[in-house]
């Protein structure tokens, strides 16, 4: 089992994560959103023109979400409280309700993702947290930025050590 709180209420806001399929040793995303209070929650994806491979967002406490209002289709994968895939939806089309009962939380990913990774119901997936490229040739603050953020990686593991 991953460190990552499956409660969500020590991620940070605005915190990122990166996940796997440990079951077929496979990506789904490097940069997926959490969605852990009431108002990350309610606006999810809305207000969004795409959702670009390797991103999304992860929903939690969440068993059912819709897409009533978005521009593109999402996949979904339902996950239970230790990050086992309960269910999973590929390519649902905007204006439509899924659910799944039995689920914890629910990620939504680019449309594309279940069948680039098979994943499928069964499997097991990690979260750890997602750092950005530390390349400073992205720009002059790159070296810095990348120094922030594993000093916020530092502060999130020990926190969930403190959480244990």
């Amino acid at each position: 089992m991953d460190s990552f709180s499956s409660g969500g209420r020590h991620a940070k806001p605005n915190s990122r994560v990166k996940i796997v399929n440990l079951t077929r040793q496979t990506e789904l995303a490097g940069c997926v959103e959490v969605a852990d209070n009431g108002a990350t929650r309610r606006k999810g994806l809305l207000g969004r023109s795409e959702l670009p491979a390797g991103e999304g967002l992860w929903i939690l406490p969440c068993e059912s979400v819709h897409t009533v209002g978005m521009k593109f289709p999402i996949d979904l994968v339902y996950l239970d409280r230790k990050k086992k895939v309960k269910k999973v939806r590929s390519d649902v089309p905007p204006w439509r309700l899924s659910a799944c009962l039995s689920a914890h939380s629910v990620l939504e990913l680019a449309s594309g993702t279940i069948r680039r990774t098979q994943t499928r119901p069964g499997d097991t997936l990690k979260f750890s947290p997602a750092l950005p490229p530390s390349d400073s040739r992205i720009s002059p603050h790159a070296s810095v930025a990348a120094r922030l953020s594993r000093a916020k990686h530092s502060m999130f593991l020990r926190a969930q050590r403190y959480a244990r």
